[in-house]
């Protein structure tokens, strides 16, 4: 839906939906409050008045069924699909729509006020260049840093993404991190990275307790994106890159082949589902 009731210009928003995620299978149904997940993505994104039409996009007739029963918009993919980028490209190849926002079906607690911050980034003279926006928040504390779980991008100085992670970036060189192999050992925290460097004979630990770097905020990838339709089918065409194997960031496609990621800042989204311990956060956060 255009922002400006003269400009034509239609904006929808697709959720893609895999059934079988890696880290947390069913993860997109289980039961947050009273509905699963992915209703909770869907019927926040309607709820913003934002976009022409919302869809969720998805392999699974369970997902698809409990949509559509509850007077949804869902489509089924006709292929297997590497990302869900890739996913939503099939759905739009054949649809009227000049900007794709791509809502992550693991974000139950979407908002309207990011949502219309991304969308703004293509409107007038300076929207023109832009081909692929998202989303980024400031990381607040150094257990999300080292967390491999949060994205991490760092960016220039107009906000253009210069790299994606699940690494700490940007590292401190200079930060007091290193101990050694006895004081460490007992610190280190199981869930995160286990970097060990070798200094001679001995090995000592990167210190996961180290503070975030001073002078420098961290970001965290949101993975919520907008795209003009034509970025996202170009996007669709081009093999899985060599950064984003590794990475496993789809968005790193993008900047493997020179094109251009416009970062928004945003303050809290609420809560990425990736795995159980995030949904029993997300539920105490529902009351």
């Amino acid at each position: 839906m255009a922002l400006n009731p003269k400009d034509k210009t239609v904006v929808c928003a697709f959720i893609p939906a895999r059934y079988a995620a890696t880290r947390f299978p069913g993860k997109l149904m289980q039961v947050l409050g009273n509905k699963p997940v992915i209703r909770h993505t869907y019927d926040n994104a309607v709820a913003t008045k934002l976009f022409d039409r919302v869809f969720v996009v998805t392999d699974s007739k369970i997902i698809y069924d409990e949509i559509v029963s509850h007077g949804g918009n869902a489509l089924m993919s006709k292929k297997k699909h590497e990302s869900g980028s890739d996913r939503i490209a099939e759905a739009v190849a054949t649809m009227k729509v000049d900007i794709v926002v791509n809502i992550q079906g693991d974000e139950p607690f979407v908002q309207k006020h990011p949502l219309r911050k991304l969308i703004q980034c293509f409107k007038g003279k300076k929207g023109q260049p832009v081909q692929v926006a998202s989303l980024m928040q400031t990381i607040k504390t150094t257990d999300d840093y080292f967390n491999p779980n949060f994205v991490k991008v760092v960016v220039d100085e107009q906000g253009r993404a210069l790299f994606f992670s699940r690494a700490p970036i940007p590292f401190n060189r200079d930060s007091p991190i290193l101990e050694s192999e006895e004081s460490i050992l007992c610190k280190i925290n199981t869930r995160n990275f286990g970097f060990s460097i070798l200094t001679g004979p001995r090995v000592t630990y990167l210190d996961h307790v180290s503070r975030l770097p001073a002078g420098y905020p961290c970001y965290e990838h949101i993975g919520v994106y907008a795209f003009r339709k034509q970025a996202l089918l170009k996007f669709s065409k081009w093999s899985i890159t060599t950064l984003e194997k590794i990475e496993k960031i789809e968005c790193l496609r993008y900047l493997e082949k020179g094109i251009t990621i416009q970062m928004v800042h945003t303050e809290y989204m609420g809560i990425e589902i990736d795995t159980p311990e995030d949904l029993e956060r997300a539920q105490k956060l529902l009351k």
